[in-house]
């Protein structure tokens, strides 16, 4: 299970690469930075007339699979945004985002890369526009009058119920029905159906209502207080398709695990605003109905949450960041698993040991058996506070939650 590849190049010894590459294949995991980084190269790419492709998989095995199944030309080049078990280049690293690392290659090629989708790349990797690294890159979508700083809430669309109702940054107790998030913003004096000629203080009312919302829900965590804050006093796009960037970063998550062509293409710059909003709606429709629905328990450092139907890797991340009195949670639906944590500590290693133990165990297992119970292998992946673990069906959840325990 070595998910390392060829090591990270500097961005200079990798454009000198793909200035003379013939093509060139991205192979990126399915998460908003991952996905705004595969964006930022391919239009690089594409201002200097370099034929490319973007893949987008769930895990390492899937990366892996793709890269082994093509036989490229001499001249061809394969970039890796995320773990590939093979010879590739690694556009990112464990401790930094695969923006950052996606920005340089596009300045090393000549390109102007789009400040907007490297801020939204930034925020689903978790990194507050402007911090460290990134001040360049917001002081540039300042300069340029692409971003403006206001009250409100951070969601993709005008419309601040369709907005909040099926966003992934906020949970509250009307997340994920439209009508009751309708409701809930109906005592708010402002004209709900006149997004458009809001004003600061209609927003600075509206991001209030869903901050006591938030904080006020019965299943709340303490933790919810200071979650909430980062979707509050947005970075406002006036002239782009989405109207706040973590709006932006909130489509760029969805699409990347529930409709990756969509959200490729998106990232690219293609006209893809409509369907990447629709699988948006859906993907957070479903991810807060199933936290909602979801059995949970509790354990030292582990909070586990389980998921009938739903995207698991959401439902992790929002119980991290607004029910979990545990800084790590795990997720677990049929056939695949997540984890989320709070702390900044890459998941990398411990996501891959707990695949490796599984598989022992199931190995252990299809031994003792004359025919065997398991079938199939692990496959993960891990990013910036999370991991991914796909398995067939048979596998014990008791077993799961005690291996993820152990190696945390």
């Amino acid at each position: 299970m070595a998910t390392e590849g060829r090591s990270t190049e500097s961005p200079s010894a990798a454009s000198r690469r793909l200035e003379s590459a013939g093509f060139v294949h991205v192979v990126a995991r399915a998460d908003g930075d991952a996905l705004a980084a595969s964006g930022l190269l391919a239009r690089a790419l594409a201002e200097r007339g370099t034929p490319f492709q973007v893949s987008v998989d769930r895990t390492v095995a899937d990366r892996t699979a793709r890269v082994r199944a093509r036989e490229p030309a001499a001249n061809d080049v394969t970039i890796g945004v995320g773990a590939v078990d093979a010879d590739v280049t690694r556009l990112d690293a464990d401790d930094r985002p695969a923006t950052l690392a996606a920005l340089e290659f596009a300045r090393e090629l000549g390109a102007t890369p789009d400040p907007v989708l490297a801020l939204a790349g930034l925020v689903a990797a978790g990194v507050e526009p402007g911090a460290g690294e990134s001040e360049w890159v917001l002081e540039t979508a300042r300069e340029r009058g692409l971003v403006e700083r206001r009250p409100g809430v951070a969601v993709p669309t005008a419309d601040p119920v369709d907005g909040v109702a099926h966003s992934t940054r906020l949970c509250a107790s009307w997340s994920g029905d439209i009508d009751a998030a309708r409701d809930a913003l109906a005592g708010v004096a402002v004209d709900l159906d006149e997004p458009e000629s809001f004003d600061a203080d209609d927003h600075r009312a509206i991001g209030s209502a869903i901050a006591l919302d938030v904080v006020g829900a019965d299943e709340a965590d303490a933790g919810a207080a200071e979650t909430v804050q980062r979707a509050l006093r947005p970075y406002a796009t006036p002239e782009h398709a989405f109207a706040t960037v973590g709006g932006y970063a909130d489509v760029l998550e969805a699409t990347a695990r529930a409709e990756a062509g969509t959200g490729a293409a998106l990232a690219m710059g293609h006209d893809a605003h409509e369907p990447a909003l629709e699988a948006w709606r859906e993907y957070g429709r479903r991810a807060q109905l199933a936290l909602e629905a979801g059995s949970t328990g509790r354990y030292d450092g582990l909070f586990v949450v389980g998921v009938d139907d739903g995207p698991v890797e959401a439902v992790a991340r929002l119980a991290v960041a607004f029910r979990s009195p545990e800084p790590v949670v795990l997720a677990i639906g049929t056939g695949e698993s997540a984890i989320a944590t709070r702390n900044d500590d890459a998941l990398g290693a411990t996501v891959e040991a707990v695949a490796r133990e599984l598989e022992t165990a199931a190995d252990a297992d299809s031994n003792a058996d004359s025919e065997p119970s398991h079938e199939g292998t692990i496959a993960y992946d891990s990013g910036r506070r999370r991991g991914y673990l796909r398995y067939d069906t048979g596998r014990d959840e008791s077993t799961i939650i005690a291996t993820v325990r152990d190696l945390l």
